[in-house]
């Protein structure tokens, strides 16, 4: 009976034990042992790729079961936003913001100061590198420093995009133009090399994390796709999983944005001259179909470097995070690119894995998409350096607050557009137009009913054009936005 009793309390103590260690695991960072480990972070970066991209998150004619497993085994914040652009090619700004934590314009008179920057150890990469990880970078790039200068690894430094071929613009005018041909190899883009360069980024995140099995060193994988990028290639199989009859066309579709000269996204346009103009619905539905095989390709491509992480053992101890550096428009308001504030364009998926993190959870605090930095630092255990305009999502994820950190989201392209997000409604001005429109985002979420007009939301224009002006203030936007709008000025 002695023997039973104690050995009964032994299970006890060993049980509690393992569910004391578990339990810790569960509450913190990532521990699977009975120290405190610093978890590794798999930081998954599409481009081009808008908030609705995602079969779990809406989309029902797209196929993404990897990306589908991420939305069901985490959190996803449906509402992430990029601040916007200081260049036509807003992925600069985008990875610019996110790589040094600084706001938008604050990013752009950083990026003489780069070089100093990385030797300071103040770029994302090196404040993981000095709290101890090891750091690998594979994919597109696109910040004004080597990376070979930012991380311990760099396997396939890409540039913004694949090249793009005069055949690849100005289509499809109809049926019958065939000419360009998503897996046609001929045209190099993504196929330079003889690989799509997807299935490269794949590859080499594999072997990397082959090796990292072997190792107890924490790791950062800074993972970034050009897909769904134009030229939106993938292989002939991933096309056909599609029928041009069965993509919609996006509710907003227009032949053509009234105000698209005005705001910088008119015909001139490298991004806006893919499709013809006027727009077609079907060159519109080949266009979007096009999209959704690169994006179900990469999808593809991201199941197999979840599959190896799991095969590591340190699934665990892993966050893992997917987001994108902007949307994109494909149709959508008349306009065919990313350099537009709407948000087709400017709102992002943002998903979160990993130890803690509740399973199928959807939280529509507004963020901003380079908060994932802030937030793997914090788990990290790196203080919130003083330089750091972005917030950790920890608080968000763990119910320590509910709202967001941000009372509003701003947004700007260039001098040609400014936004802000407040409450439900959402104020654009086109200072060249001149012209604002004021959307009910809550009613009107595709952003087709301008309300600016309308004597009942006067004072709604005027609070929000007042509030955009204290933002511009405080992150030092320099546009002149009262002279042009001086009615909307309080007295």
């Amino acid at each position: 009976m002695k023997c039973k009793k104690w050995g009964g309390y032994l299970f006890l103590l060993v049980f509690a034990g393992l569910w004391g260690i578990t339990s810790c695991r569960d509450r913190k960072e990532g521990s699977i042992s009975g120290r405190q480990e610093k978890p590794n972070i798999v930081f998954i970066f599409a481009d081009d790729l808008n908030y609705d991209m995602i079969h779990a998150l809406g989309n029902r004619v797209i196929i993404t079961p990897h990306l589908d497993r991420l939305v069901e085994e985490g959190v996803t914040f449906t509402h992430a936003y990029n601040m916007g652009a200081w260049t036509p090619a807003v992925c600069v700004s985008s990875r610019g913001m996110l790589n040094t934590g600084r706001s938008l314009w604050e990013a752009h008179r950083q990026v003489p100061h780069l070089k100093e920057l990385t030797a300071r150890g103040e770029l994302w990469a090196k404040m993981l590198e000095k709290a101890g990880y090891e750091t690998y970078m594979t994919g597109k790039w696109h910040v004004r420093v080597s990376p070979q200068e930012v991380f311990d690894h760099v396997v396939h430094e890409r540039p913004g995009m694949p090249n793009q071929t005069p055949q690849g613009y100005d289509r499809p005018k109809g049926p019958n133009d065939t000419l360009w041909r998503p897996w046609d190899t001929t045209f190099g883009g993504y196929w330079k090399g003889g690989k799509h360069w997807s299935e490269v980024l794949a590859d080499d995140a594999v072997a990397f994390l082959q090796e990292a099995a072997k190792k107890e060193k924490p790791f950062f994988m800074y993972l970034a796709f050009n897909a769904s990028h134009d030229p939106r290639q993938s292989p002939r199989r991933y096309v056909e999983m599609y029928d041009v009859d069965s993509i919609p066309l996006p509710e907003s579709f227009l032949p053509e944005y009234p105000y698209g000269e005005q705001i910088g996204s008119g015909r001139k346009l490298r991004d806006e001259r893919l499709m013809p103009f006027p727009r077609t619905p079907y060159a519109v539905k080949v266009n979007r179909l096009e999209y959704n095989a690169i994006t179900s390709h990469m999808d593809d491509q991201i199941g197999r470097i979840l599959d190896a992480l799991e095969k590591t053992g340190k699934m665990k101890n892993t966050y893992i995070f997917f987001t994108a550096d902007h949307g994109l428009s494909v149709g959508a308001h008349g306009l065919a690119g990313k350099q537009n504030l709407f948000d087709i364009s400017i709102r992002v998926p943002f998903m979160v894995v990993g130890p803690g993190i509740p399973a199928h959870k959807r939280i529509d605090a507004d963020i901003y998409l380079q908060d994932v930095m802030a937030t793997t630092l914090e788990l990290a255990g790196v203080d919130h350096p003083d330089s750091l305009y972005f917030h950790s999502v920890m608080p968000l994820i763990r119910g320590e607050r509910e709202k967001s950190f941000y009372p509003a989201i701003y947004g700007a392209y260039l001098n040609y557009q400014r936004m802000i997000r407040k409450d439900g409604f959402k104020l654009i001005v086109y200072p060249r137009v001149p012209v604002v429109l004021l959307y009910d985002l809550k009613h009107d979420p595709e952003e087709m009913h301008d309300l600016a007009q309308l004597p009942e939301y006067r004072d709604k224009v005027k609070e929000l054009f007042g509030e955009l002006l204290q933002l511009q203030k405080e992150l030092q936007d320099t546009l002149d936005l009262s002279s042009r709008f001086p009615d909307l000025v309080s007295q």
